[in-house]
């Protein structure tokens, strides 16, 4: 039986970096061996750093573990990185770490756009792996940077890759109505967002729609060509705990029947599932056909947090058609996603088990 592969983790006391510990819990693959976080939190224990906002207590493994400086050497042979990307903190230790020779899977907005790093999906662009050939050969030595898109990307791209893959996608609009933990904790003041929508998330907008595109697109010898469709967002803050919902019109590249769009959802699966990744969700996209779902508090959890559930699957009267896609922001959206990345680099063998 394959040992373990040692991880740290960058940015271990925030609500990502929580739900990190939390689903790294008993895991096959992997086993936390080092936390890092800032400076007030360096030296101290974890429970002594750690407000734990998750349901349930603390994981007791990592109570007693002392908090590192988030940068090079970290007793660990893989780190999964939840830093802030405003601020230029998850720049310097992610790219730190990688030129140290160690693998970074990255929550942070970081590195998504550099050219030579993917921003992946398992389910949707694995091919884009062949990135990393290109940046070890830009950087030398073993150490690489692979991202996940930000929390609304992923739900929107999930959604969408089946439809461009089988009908071709012109244009997107998405409006989006996201939670509360997105912000992190404590995140939004309660009298603002009490009997509130906050119609803007800064920087929010541009990434769905530039990453969406980088996602979809094809690769070109080295680099990646952007999808040839528009792409526009509108963001939103709402008053829900935990879980990202978008309502999205689409316009495809021919006119094909509603139940075609259906089946195209509901039937997809893709490597993950092939391979049957530990976090990978049996369906990464349920299609519900009642008229009021999906819903934040019943359907975020679907498939433990990592399925996109879409609903209300109907035609549009501007474009061809709409629906609304939910999904759980900290699971697929962040730590979930960066796992089952982690996961598929060791079915795929870029990452050694010993």
């Amino acid at each position: 039986m394959s040992k373990k592969l040692r991880v740290g983790i960058l940015g271990a006391t925030g609500m990502v970096g929580q739900r990190f510990i939390q689903l790294l819990e008993n895991h096959p693959q992997f086993e936390i061996t080092a936390l890092a976080a800032s400076d007030r939190s360096q030296g101290k224990s974890f429970q002594e750093a750690c407000t734990w906002r998750l349901a349930g207590e603390m994981p007791a493994f990592v109570k007693s573990m002392t908090v590192a400086a988030p940068e090079p050497p970290l007793d660990c042979e893989l780190v999964f990185s939840s830093l802030p990307g405003e601020g230029g903190l998850a720049r310097e230790s992610e790219g730190a770490f990688a030129r140290a020779g160690f693998p970074v899977i990255s929550n942070s907005s970081a590195y998504r756009m550099e050219a030579d790093v993917p921003l992946l999906i398992p389910e949707v662009n694995h091919e884009h792996l062949a990135l990393l050939d290109v940046q070890r050969k830009t950087h030398g030595g073993k150490g690489f940077i692979v991202t996940n898109p930000n929390c609304s990307t992923i739900m929107l791209a999930l959604a969408l890759a089946p439809l461009h893959a089988k009908f071709g996608v012109q244009s997107v609009v998405a409006t989006t109505m996201q939670a509360l933990s997105g912000a992190g904790y404590p995140g939004v003041p309660s009298l603002a967002i009490s009997d509130n929508v906050l119609p803007f998330i800064d920087g929010e907008e541009e990434k769905i729609e530039q990453e969406t595109l980088k996602i979809l697109g094809k690769l070109q010898g080295a680099e990646i060509e952007a999808a040839p469709m528009a792409v526009s967002a509108q963001c939103h803050r709402v008053n829900v705990s935990d879980g990202h919902m978008a309502a999205v019109r689409v316009k495809l590249d021919r006119a094909v029947g509603i139940e075609d769009v259906k089946n195209a959802l509901s039937s997809f699966t893709a490597l993950p599932q092939e391979l049957q990744l530990h976090s990978a969700p049996k369906y990464p996209i349920i299609v519900r056909e009642e008229p009021d779902r999906p819903q934040s508090r019943l359907d975020r959890d679907a498939a433990n947090g990592m399925s996109v559930s879409v609903g209300r699957i109907l035609p549009d009267n501007v474009l061809d058609y709409r629906f609304v896609a939910l999904s759980h922001n900290t699971i697929r959206g962040a730590a979930g996603a960066a796992i089952l990345n982690a996961e598929l680099l060791i079915a795929i063998g870029i990452l050694k088990q010993e």
